[in-house]
């Protein structure tokens, strides 16, 4: 009988998934997808009175934890990870009543999460609100002659959460002004010239800017000169 690494003991009772086929020392039964490990050899969950539990998939951290509470007798799950030479965590055998207490809990307060989840989402979106506007504004004091919807546009796009984009950089959160006109720079790039066009055609990228060049020149020096443009004046 090929020997089993011995898996850590001070996570307490501990089942393997086997990796290969393996009978009970005990009562011959097998192949074992589940076994213990005991006085070195393996054994399956009948003869070491685990057989009445169920297994629950890691995954879901406050079920797993509310069923182990629930249950008086549980069992982690581990497998062997041959390339990391190392147990693995793969879920626990928890006791049914037990696992069915903390599916019960867990319904509970799903809608107190659900709540949470939604007040989160709102502080979320009023905080972006407020940083969009904010760079906006930014975009405005260096730019006077950028009209006030095409501000609020450019910094829309360049602020989006999760985007990469050079508002949600750390120089973009600080309205820094390399960031901002970094943004407006994009903008003008794509929307008053034909660099996409340029760039659809084959022109490399770096030559497509060049083309372009002398219009976003042109673009960013009338925006910045235009302080009679302003919207409010």
């Amino acid at each position: 009988m090929t020997a089993l690494a011995t898996p850590p003991a001070r996570i307490g009772l501990v089942v393997i998934q086997a990796l290969r086929r393996k009978h009970c020392a005990e009562c011959r039964s097998g192949p074992l997808a589940l076994l213990v490990l005991e006085d070195g050899v393996p054994r399956c969950l009948d003869c070491v009175d685990l057989g009445h539990l169920v297994f629950l998939p890691r995954g879901d951290t406050a079920l797993t934890r509310r069923s182990r509470e629930e249950s008086t007798l549980s069992a982690v799950v581990v497998r062997f990870n041959r390339r990391r030479s190392r147990y693995e965590r793969q879920g626990v055998l928890v006791e049914e009543e037990g696992l069915a207490r903390a599916e019960e809990r867990c319904l509970a307060d799903a809608e107190a999460r659900r709540r949470r989840r939604a007040r989160d989402a709102r502080r979320r979106a009023a905080e972006d609100v407020r940083f969009t506007d904010a760079f906006a504004a930014e975009i405005l004091r260096l730019f006077p002659g950028c009209p006030a919807g095409r501000a609020g546009a450019i910094a829309a796009h360049a602020s989006v959460r999760g985007s990469g984009r050079v508002g949600r950089s750390a120089a973009g959160r600080a309205l820094s002004e390399i960031a901002v006109t970094s943004a407006v720079i994009a903008s003008v790039r794509h929307v008053e010239t034909s660099y996409d066009q340029l760039l659809m055609s084959g022109v490399p990228r770096h030559e497509a800017r060049r083309r372009i060049s002398g219009v976003v020149e042109a673009t960013l020096r009338r925006w910045r000169e235009a302080e009679e443009d302003r919207p409010w004046r």
